[in-house]
């Protein structure tokens, strides 16, 4: 009878370490997780600051130094007379 209840208490030790075991990794995944997750929201704002900078730039680049429009085709006169 002794034998069977150390037998027990060896299965309920080893249940007990697998569970803490899992715990520990499920808890390692998720601090991996949220570390990931707080670098990409970094750099998600970091490159869309330097975005921001840059479009700025343009614009600015583009209000000191506009480029000429170009200028729409003029319709042909001769096309005009010949349809009247």
């Amino acid at each position: 009878m002794a034998e069977s209840g150390q037998n027990i208490m060896e299965k309920a030790e080893a249940r007990f370490m697998e569970k803490q075991k899992k715990t520990a990794e499920r808890n390692q995944a998720t601090a991996e997780y949220v570390s990931e997750a707080k670098a990409r929201t970094i750099k998600t704002a970091r490159l869309r600051a330097l975005r921001l900078a840059k479009e700025e730039a343009d614009r600015a680049a583009e209000a000191l130094n506009p480029t000429p429009k170009k200028k729409r085709a003029a319709k042909k006169a001769s096309v005009l007379e010949v349809k009247s």
